[in-house]
Formats: structure tokens, sequence, C-alpha cells
């Protein structure tokens, strides 16, 4: 069991583990030993989440998630199996404890009368400009 939090446990089971070769500069080590780990959780199928976690994190995880609604953790930072195995499975846990979180609904803020006022005085500032350079150019046309 991996505990989350105080009501969410994710059993074991549920999470697919898959050691594959690892990218990029490592000699030998890269070519023979597979330490990189791609961990994959079924959220759509997944008995231990409620419905409401669940969609938030497939919206948190929109490039992570295949379309069967499968996540799909990739970890090679370490040269160790081990460690990247910890790695993913600490990527999972923070990514259902940002998705348990319910983020607060903006409320959309007024405009203060001083900005209008100011604005205002810009607009009127910048049409006077424009207007002084009308006449200035039909002055040289006469």
């Amino acid at each position: 069991m991996i505990y989350i939090s105080q009501n969410i446990q994710i059993d074991e089971n549920e999470l697919v583990l898959d050691f594959v070769r690892s990218s990029g500069p490592g000699g030998q080590n890269v070519n023979k030993v597979s330490t990189a780990v791609q961990l994959r959780f079924d959220v759509a199928n997944s008995k231990s989440l409620p419905e409401h976690v669940k969609t938030r994190i497939i919206e948190l995880a929109k490039n992570k998630i295949t379309e069967a609604g499968v996540l799909i953790i990739e970890a090679k930072k370490f040269r160790s199996q081990l460690k990247n195995r910890q790695d993913a499975v600490a990527r999972l846990t923070s990514l259902i404890l940002k998705a348990v979180e319910v983020p607060k609904k903006r409320l959309p803020s007024k405009v203060s009368a001083a900005q209008k006022r100011q604005r205002l005085e810009n607009k009127k500032r910048r049409s006077e400009t424009k207007k002084m350079r009308q006449n200035n150019q039909l002055d040289m046309f006469k």
C-alpha cells in the first residue's frame, strides 16, 4: 500500500512498473542496464481514488495520460533502478496530492474609479494630440 493521505491509499497492484534502458550519457552502462522506470497507473479505472480526484488528475496531467486513461510517468534521473522507482512513485504521490486540493474560484475584480479616470484622461490627451496633427497637416496644403 502507498499512503498518500488519510483518505487515499493506492494498492501497489494498481501500479505497473516497466524497467527500460535509459537514454543519454553513461557509456556502456546505458547500453547494458535497464535503470529507467516507466510507471503506469490506470487513473480512469482506479478503485482507490474518488471521482473528483480522477478528473483533476486527468486535467492536471493531460500530456502524460493516454486516451484509455492510463497515466505514464517516466523516471530516468538516477543511475540506480531503485532510486528511479522511488522517484516515479514520489512524483505520482505529489500529483495525486495536488489533485486532492480544490482550486480556489477566481473572483473577478473591478476596475477602480481612479483607474477609469486615468484611462479617460489618457484617451483625451491622445485625442488632442492627434487633432493638433490634423490641423498642422491641413495648414500645409493651403
